[in-house]
């Protein structure tokens, strides 16, 4: 069986398989939730799994957007969808960008595909390393342990003129991994209907643990309810602003000390001999 032929091979059919879902509406709320907690002054932000740029594609219109995703065929789609937009690709285990931003969004459950809380703490630490102070990470959780369904069948599809698709799956499990073997049904005109096989496992997070490893990483975070179609809710962490007000005090004290008068002691004002 492949292992994620979905975002390779089968790519061109990702954006048809969700076609109903409403990429819009969700990134207008992610707008309303940066905007909310984000206390840095700048637009800078980064989409890390960002796909086919669907988000991106209504982010940019708010935002100075710049994305990133593993998957290189993921990015060709997204500079079509959200041209203008910068993307690169790179692994969000690893992430290192010679940027700082006031937002970083992980979304539709991509930080699933860390699997284990090791690669997790690494990804969140990757995050809050490049968000400057006071701005805001969002993420997007994959569905818990509590909530998964071992056997529960799913099933999406489409249907053009010249093309339908069937993606069905029964859900697994091993452990703390969720294991979607999804089976593809393809009927294009003129063509043989394909079939393929396409495994994807995910890792199934507790949610105190997550906000534990967020603030662990220097992030004040906290779960808030989403209008997302999932309705798993979304985590935000924001990075604290002390190493900017600490910047600012420290700009001030010394402006005092080089307007302040002799004492008449002999002292600076800071005590301090001359």
């Amino acid at each position: 069986m492949h292992h994620q032929l979905f975002y390779k091979r089968l790519v061109k059919f990702y954006d048809l398989i969700y076609a109903n879902k409403n990429y819009e509406r969700e990134a207008r709320f992610v707008r309303d939730l940066v905007l909310k907690y984000k206390k840095s002054k700048g637009r800078d932000l980064l989409e890390v799994a960002c796909g086919t740029g669907r988000y991106l594609q209504y982010l940019r219109r708010w935002f100075q957007c710049f994305g990133v995703d593993k998957n290189p065929m993921m990015l060709k789609i997204s500079r079509l969808n959200a041209p203008n937009v910068p993307t690169e690709q790179a692994d969000m285990i690893t992430l290192k960008l010679n940027k700082k931003f006031d937002a970083i969004v992980c979304l539709f459950s991509s930080i699933g595909y860390v699997k284990n809380y090791a690669n997790l703490e690494k990804t969140i630490r990757n995050f809050a390393r490049h968000l400057k102070p006071g701005g805001v990470v969002i993420i997007e959780p994959w569905i818990s342990k509590g909530k998964f369904i071992v056997g529960s069948p799913h099933l999406e599809t489409f249907s053009g003129k010249d093309l339908k698709i069937a993606r069905a799956s029964v859900a697994k499990r091993r452990g703390d991994i969720s294991i979607i073997d999804f089976h593809f049904l393809i009927a294009e005109r003129g063509k043989t209907v394909g079939h393929f096989a396409d495994r994807h496992e995910l890792g199934m997070f507790d949610k105190n643990k997550v906000l534990k490893i967020m603030q662990h990483a220097g992030l004040k975070a906290k779960t808030v309810q989403s209008h997302f179609k999932s309705k798993r809710g979304l985590y935000v962490g924001v990075n604290p602003v002390r190493e900017l007000a600490r910047g600012i005090r420290l700009r001030a004290r010394m402006g005092e000390l080089h307007s302040a008068p002799p004492r008449r002691d002999g002292a600076f004002s800071n005590g301090v001999k001359k």
